[in-house]
């Protein structure tokens, strides 16, 4: 078992709504059931004190279902989001880990993504190796901790669905 680092910070890593088909996979929009997921979670976090939301940064995905799922969080939370565009769901997760070494102590982030970007990049930071990544459900959502965000060196705090908020 891993020991929380005194001085830690929080990533959660989200995975956009339930999305209907279509093509270009970058236009797929939330379906209704996408939507409800995405506004179960979005409410869930909003009423969450450990979060800090007034220090939360939230970037997601340029792809609209994740963009959609975004909005959804960022009204709950009453903040802003950004487009991040190396979090789609085939881009490498090391990046994103060096990404996230460059805001070391800019506050608690939220990333929403995809699959299997999400699962890779959790299993990264968890476990040290991408492969070992979780399954997100759609709008799932996994909380990291660590001191320095590297590979290996964060502690699992939670992982939520929107069927555990029902």
């Amino acid at each position: 078992m891993k020991v929380r680092p005194a001085m830690s910070e929080r990533l959660l890593i989200m995975r956009h709504g339930e999305a209907g088909p279509g093509s270009p996979d970058a236009a797929r929009e939330l379906t209704a059931q996408g939507e409800q997921e995405a506004q179960r979670m979005a409410d869930w976090l909003a009423a969450r004190d450990e979060i800090a939301a007034s220090r939360l940064r939230l970037f997601a995905s340029p792809y609209v279902r994740a963009q959609q799922t975004a909005e959804a969080v960022a009204e709950a939370l009453a903040i802003q989001f950004e487009t991040l565009p190396i979090v789609t769901p085939d881009d490498p997760p090391e990046a994103v880990v060096d990404w996230l070494l460059e805001r070391a102590g800019q506050g608690p982030l939220l990333l929403v993504s995809h699959m299997p970007l999400v699962g890779a990049l959790t299993g990264l930071l968890v476990e040290g190796r991408a492969e070992r990544g979780l399954g997100f459900p759609t709008a799932a959502v996994a909380e990291l901790e660590a001191d320095v965000w590297a590979a290996g060196c964060a502690h699992f705090v939670r992982f939520t669905t929107p069927a555990d908020l029902v």
